[in-house]
């Protein structure tokens, strides 16, 4: 698997992200400078985190209209996998790949700690390495976390099964006590329509193995392989 990882003015866990794609997962990932406009052999996109542009404008404004965003547009209408985490999350609903946009922390603070999510579905590209209800722990990093949609879209999204996962206890309940920054629906990630293209808030690579502190994202990655190889 050859992952093209997007870099932009302000990403910081780019290198990250090259790291458990290419060296821990032993596959091909590169960086990509946002003014390309290539990803020729590219099986898999991730848009890491960060603060892409200072977060000017709005969280990903500036970055979802870069050149290489076309491509990755491209890239997703042809069936390939998107990962955007963290901010690129904010970049995917800002380019119109994902519904409903990523507003300010209910708590109006940046927040940094460790969160428990729990897996909808194991039956997508991203999370086939999963059990369906587990439970993980990510840390978050983010100021503009809170998802929001109108309540039609937030219909859709749960009646198509595109919550993916979701913020809860470490028991796995839905609980507003759970709920970092006050996502609808205690909602932490998405699925697009074709269910290619995946937007999240916590960081599965920066827990990816047992040295950082944990390796429940390692799944994603591990699922993601399975699915490209298979």
């Amino acid at each position: 698997m050859k992952t093209a990882v997007i870099q932009f003015p302000g990403s910081n866990c780019d290198a990250d992200a090259v790291y458990v794609a290419g060296e821990l997962l032993g596959q091909q990932a590169k960086l990509v400078w946002h003014t390309e406009t290539s990803l020729e052999g590219v099986d898999a996109v991730l848009i890491p985190g960060g603060f892409s542009y200072g977060d000017h404008l709005r969280s990903g404004a500036i970055a979802a209209r870069s050149p290489i965003m076309h491509e990755v547009r491209r890239f997703a209408e042809r069936g390939g996998p998107v990962v955007g985490i963290c901010n690129g999350f904010q970049i995917l609903t800002e380019a119109g790949l994902l519904p409903g946009a990523l507003t300010r922390n209910d708590s109006l603070h940046f927040l940094c700690h460790d969160v428990h999510l729990r897996v909808e579905r194991t039956d997508t590209i991203f999370t086939s390495a999963y059990r369906q209800g587990q439970v993980l722990r990510l840390p978050i990093a983010h100021n503009e976390g809170n998802y929001y949609a109108d309540e039609e879209t937030l219909a859709r999204l749960r009646g198509e099964g595109r919550v993916l996962f979701r913020y809860v206890t470490p028991g796995g309940e839905v609980e507003r006590a759970a709920n970092p920054n006050g996502s609808q629906n205690n909602i932490a990630g998405i699925l697009n329509e074709r269910g290619n293209v995946l937007g999240m808030m916590p960081h599965p690579e920066r827990a990816a193995e047992a040295l950082l502190g944990g390796t429940d994202g390692r799944g994603l990655f591990e699922s993601l392989l399975a699915a490209v190889v298979r």
